[in-house]
């Protein structure tokens, strides 16, 4: 049977991705050798690491813009500590849009290196929707938010135009619409959001802006040593890296962000229309915010949740159940995932409407 992955992450790949990923282990560049024992200093995956920071860059059209892209360790939550340590000045201050579980994550971090405020937050309403209205202090060295979260699937469809640097995490939508890249200044991402396997992060940065905060930096946190060594400081993760790049390039083939944003629009206008018109749900966020990677919604009557639940899993759907703090469930639907899938979720929800 076909499974139709709707996991908020590690998440769905392209089926190509998992073939010439498993070939890779086997046998790479038909060196007789794996990707898993080859030295990272090889020729060939120094061109792996080269090709996946130019296409990134590429992707997001910020070839030639004074950005560098690095593929690091330590996943997103690693990078709420690097961006204070690189961007807060010495009793400094930095400026945070709290919009769920991981910008508080990140908001956390901060407090360790000097003022951080808050400038709006949707934490009192659980996260069902993103503030707007507020008021980034002129003074702070920087501006922080998440663009999309995945436990409450709410997203920003707008972003503020600042006079400092902007930092945004994309973890979770990176790559699966348009926006004017150029207007952050750094965008780090966990791949296995929507870009690749858990392993890697992905972290853009737009390299004036670093080397302005006098503090010392501790080697393995200070961005300015992994772009002077083409992200190869210390050994890469071989492989979420290589799988991260073959991912990259089938959306190049598959027309970039603009396509994908298409067959995203589709996949989420399908899967919205629907708990909209069903009487046996709503959606969990507010409706100007919602997410087209993570769709949150419930039954109106828990009495139906097991019926529900025997539908779905025996139409082959993987991964439905909302996060414990939100409860009902979540539809990831990242870049990969087809609309096919997106279908056979609408058509188990009418029929459980057909069976009530």
């Amino acid at each position: 049977m076909k499974k139709h992955n709707y996991s908020a992450g590690p998440c769905i790949l392209p089926q190509e991705v998992f073939d010439k990923s498993a070939q890779a282990i086997l046998n790479f560049n038909d060196s007789g050798l794996s990707l898993l024992e080859i030295s990272h200093r090889s020729k060939d995956f120094v061109a792996v690491m080269d090709e996946a920071r130019s296409l990134a860059l590429e992707l997001l059209g910020l070839e030639g813009k004074g950005y560098q892209a690095l593929f690091l360790s330590g996943g997103a939550s690693l990078e709420f500590l690097m961006v204070p340590y690189n961007l807060m000045k010495e009793n400094g201050k930095a400026a945070y849009l709290d919009t769920g579980t991981w910008a508080s994550g990140a908001i956390k971090e901060a407090k360790l290196f000097g003022e951080t405020v808050v400038v709006a937050s949707s934490k009192e309403q659980n996260y069902n929707h993103i503030p707007k209205g507020y008021t980034v202090p002129t003074d702070a060295d920087y501006f922080h938010c998440t663009s999309n979260n995945t436990i409450f699937g709410t997203q920003m469809k707008d972003f503020p135009s600042l006079e400092m640097p902007i930092v945004c995490d994309m973890s979770s939508d990176i790559f699966s619409r348009v926006i004017d890249f150029s207007k952050f200044d750094i965008i780090y991402a966990g791949a296995q959001k929507n870009m690749g396997p858990a392993g890697t992060t992905l972290v853009v940065i737009k390299e004036e802006i670093l080397g302005k905060t006098a503090r010392v930096i501790p080697s393995m946190l200070d961005y300015a040593k992994h772009i002077k060594a083409e992200s190869m400081y210390n050994t890469p993760p071989v492989f979420p890296v290589y799988a991260s790049l073959l991912t990259l390039q089938w959306l190049k083939n598959l027309g970039g962000i603009a396509a994908i944003e298409k067959i995203n629009n589709a996949k989420a206008a399908l899967i919205y229309a629907e708990i909209d018109r069903n009487p046996l749900f709503k959606g969990a966020s507010a409706i100007e915010d919602r997410s087209i990677m993570n769709a949150t919604f419930l039954l109106n009557d828990e009495a139906h949740a097991a019926t529900f639940d025997a539908l779905w899993k025996a139409a082959g759907i993987s991964g439905l159940p909302g996060h414990r703090s939100v409860g009902g469930y979540r539809a990831s639907m990242y870049n990969a995932l087809p609309l096919e899938s997106v279908q056979v979720l609408v058509d188990i929800m009418k029929e459980l409407e057909s069976k009530v």
